[in-house]
């Protein structure tokens, strides 16, 4: 783990825990998935499993949202100017969201075949993050370009478009569908695939992105006060957590809604507040874990994979459901998807502990060959 020289952990260690805990949930929900056999799915414990697996696309998102306001805050405090924040940040969000068309076609051509061709416009979580992120870049440029951040807090305008698409997300999957647009475009807005109606298993913007602009919020408010965060702030903001998930399980049990149409599961703004206070809470534990629990005692197999979330994401996905799974699908018990799932953990640790070993490899080498030459090996990002 990352340590600061005065005290500790690294502050940012929790926000890699908690991407970390996110593929984990990830793991189990895809193994499960792909290999249980047809009887085992109808079984309590493949519920839980499916009921855990709504928590990593927020994770990964509400983290994309925190990040993204620790760089925003920290190329302001370099005194960068707003146009080259806002060109840097959406930049960065196509770069994402460019993988995320890569990967499309990369799992298309390895299961070339069988694989719909439909299969390349699906919306999967990085075309999501990467749009979110180029959301957050328009976002912070119109507030800074309009001065509306003399006169209204940033963190209250990003908490503000968050709740605006969990509200609007019922109506977006019904009424107000788009569906005058061309079914690859439409799909994400609502996730709408060609199937002709929008579909869960996708990440659409409604409501996906609401999760990123929830952790920008957090991030923005944190990071007003440039002080270090605390115990004391982190505390408080799983309180408010635990708040939240008890307020929006009270509006639930209220025998009225809001919508013709109510989806708990899929549109429900009472599930989005449900599950934000649930971030809320985990990134308090984090916090603490990370700061006087064991996240703080030495290697971190949590920290370690959430350093590379992205690799394990893309790599795993294979294993799992691509022509290389190391279990037939549909057909294994509990036991053997479990003993799946800890291979598939396993290895997937220790592609992150090589992949971080060998980073900045390539530099070293290169030291070494300038040496070698007397100097007249260049840097390739030497002018």
């Amino acid at each position: 783990m990352v340590r600061d020289k005065a005290s500790g952990p690294s502050r940012l260690s929790y926000i890699d825990w908690m991407r970390g805990l996110a593929c984990v949930l990830m793991f189990q929900t895809h193994c499960y998935d792909s290999w249980l056999s047809p009887e085992m799915r109808k079984t309590k414990f493949f519920m839980w499993s499916q009921l855990l697996g709504t928590m990593p696309a927020p994770l990964f998102l509400f983290l994309a949202g925190i990040s993204f306001a620790l760089v925003v805050t920290k190329l302001q405090q370099k005194n960068v100017c707003t146009h080259d924040i806002a060109r840097f940040t959406i930049k960065r969000g196509a770069e994402i969201f460019a993988l995320g068309l890569l990967f499309r076609a990369q799992e298309y051509v390895i299961a070339w075949g069988w694989a719909p061709w439909s299969d390349l416009f699906r919306v999967d979580i990085l075309n999501t993050i990467g749009i979110s992120m180029m959301l957050m870049g328009v976002l912070c440029w119109a507030v800074a370009a309009t001065g509306l951040r003399n006169r209204v807090s940033p963190a209250f305008l990003a908490a503000s478009v968050a709740a605006a698409i969990s509200v609007l997300t019922p109506v977006v999957w019904t009424d107000w569908r788009p569906n005058w647009l061309p079914w690859p475009l439409e799909s994400y807005i609502d996730g709408v695939h060609n199937l002709n109606q929008p579909q869960p298993w996708l990440f659409p913007i409604f409501p996906w992105t609401a999760f990123a602009f929830a952790g920008l919020a957090w991030g923005l408010l944190l990071l007003s006060d440039r002080r270090n965060p605390n115990a004391k702030v982190f505390a408080l903001t799983g309180a408010t957590g635990l708040g939240i998930i008890l307020g929006a399980r009270w509006l639930e049990a209220q025998p009225w809604h809001l919508y013709p149409v109510h989806d708990f599961w899929h549109t429900s703004p009472n599930f989005f507040a449900m599950r934000v206070g649930f971030l809320f809470v985990v990134l308090a534990m984090a916090y603490l874990w990370c700061r006087w629990g064991p996240g703080c005692w030495g290697f971190s197999p949590l920290v370690r994979l959430g350093q590379t979330s992205l690799l394990v994401y893309w790599v795993h996905i294979e294993f799992v459901y691509g022509r290389f799974s190391l279990l037939h699908k549909r057909a294994q018990g509990v036991r053997e998807a479990s003993l799946g799932l800890l291979a598939i953990f396993l290895s997937m640790l220790l592609l992150s502990v090589l992949r971080l070993r060998l980073k900045g490899r390539g530099s070293i080498i290169l030291t070494w060959l300038r040496s070698l030459a007397g100097g007249r090996v260049r840097s390739p990002d030497a002018a």
